[in-house]
């Protein structure tokens, strides 16, 4: 006879979350009495009034009762319990079975041990790029290889900006018009990903207006994921030279994205490294 374990039913789950994000709460930090409480913690009702829902109703969710919770409820009961991203976004798994609709935060660029990850890619340009693609933190390689992002305003320090405004880049470009239609489509899948469609809107009326190719381009509606494949550059220094790219999720960070470009041979990842090298006996 073998041993079942037995899981929680989902009502089961959500009520017991609720009942310990409840327990954690300090009365005094909402300048609530403290005394004659029978459990650590606010009461189901405090709680309620909180989240101004009925007190009925949330008791019930506690207690594995009644129907699915809107989003609605989720949300404001999350905000009476002063949960985090990732708490409210575990109590929408609970409560609905999804993630709520994600709520762009503009960037406020990158941690230090971030960079670090970064800098330890040495051959590999690598970089991190904002839900609309402004272009935060970077190392040595991709600065060599791809774009000086330092010497650029940080306002400038767009990928389609470049692309789209950019000689330079868009010389680099092996294929220029397959390059831009897959940026193009990849970046209005990233932006609506991040619920960030409001934000780049100003960036869109100002490219179409810069460039007509954008603005046809715009009109497609295509949308792409980044993923990963090759990208073939002329650099003019190295000549021609392919990387195998891949884009990465960074965690806990849905403001930004992770693409690093690796080379495609050690020839060339020696030629990084030796035009890396040449910048910095340069710039000292």
């Amino acid at each position: 006879m073998t041993n079942r374990i037995e899981t929680p039913a989902p009502r089961d789950s959500l009520a017991t979350y609720l009942k310990g994000r409840r327990a954690r709460l300090n009365p005094a930090d909402f300048g609530l009495p403290t005394g004659r409480r029978r459990t650590p913690g606010l009461r189901r009702e405090e709680v309620a009034q909180r989240a101004d829902i009925s007190a009925t109703w949330y008791t019930w969710l506690e207690q594995g009762r009644g129907g699915a919770p809107s989003a609605d409820v989720l949300d404001r009961i999350a905000r009476a319990l002063l949960l985090t991203d990732v708490e409210r976004e575990h109590l929408f798994l609970l409560g609905l079975g999804r993630p709520p609709e994600v709520r762009y935060a503009k960037s406020e660029g990158v941690t230090p041990r971030l960079q670090r990850v970064l800098d330890a890619l040495e051959a590999s340009p690598a970089l991190i790029r904002t839900a609309t693609w402004d272009v935060v933190a970077w190392n040595k390689a991709a600065a060599a290889v791809l774009t000086d992002y330092g010497a650029l305003p940080p306002e400038q320090r767009n990928i389609l900006r470049l692309i789209f405004g950019d000689p330079r880049v868009r010389e680099a470009q092996f294929d220029w018009d397959s390059v831009a239609r897959f940026v193009v489509a990849a970046f209005r899948a990233d932006a609506a990903r991040a619920g960030a469609g409001a934000e780049v809107q100003a960036l869109v009326e100002d490219l179409s207006r810069t460039s007509p190719e954008f603005a046809r381009l715009w009109r497609e509606n295509d949308v792409r994921h980044y993923g990963e494949g090759v990208k073939r550059l002329r650099h003019p220094v190295l000549g021609p030279i392919a990387f195998e790219y891949s884009a990465f999720a960074v965690d806990g960070r849905p403001d930004l994205g992770l693409v690093v470009y690796n080379p495609a041979t050690a020839e060339d990842a020696d030629n990084v490294r030796r035009l890396v090298a040449a910048r910095d006996v340069s710039a000292s």
